[in-house]
């Protein structure tokens, strides 16, 4: 029997503009690309929004617009929140 099930944490990247997340983890080997994340405050528990998705990459965390690069981006995984 089939049973109904939502999708409720991703990768940032398929969260759609306007869409919520709070950030789970971030997965990088790079330790470049973590240190950078939490020099822009991006850790685990942060709310972040997505505001634009091309041609570059901009999240609203807080009261700021942050552009971030695709590899950072990809690095970051949240838990959908409901509008």
């Amino acid at each position: 029997m089939f049973t109904p099930f939502s999708v409720t944490g991703c990768s940032l990247e398929l969260l759609r503009i306007g869409e919520r997340g709070i950030v789970a983890f971030c997965k990088t080997h790079d330790p470049t690309i973590s240190e950078k994340l939490l020099l822009m405050g991006i850790t685990p528990g942060t709310t972040i929004t997505l505001e634009q998705q091309f041609p570059f990459s901009i999240i609203k965390v807080g009261n700021m617009l942050l552009s971030i690069d695709q590899e950072s981006f990809r690095a970051i995984y949240v838990r959908i929140v409901d509008n």
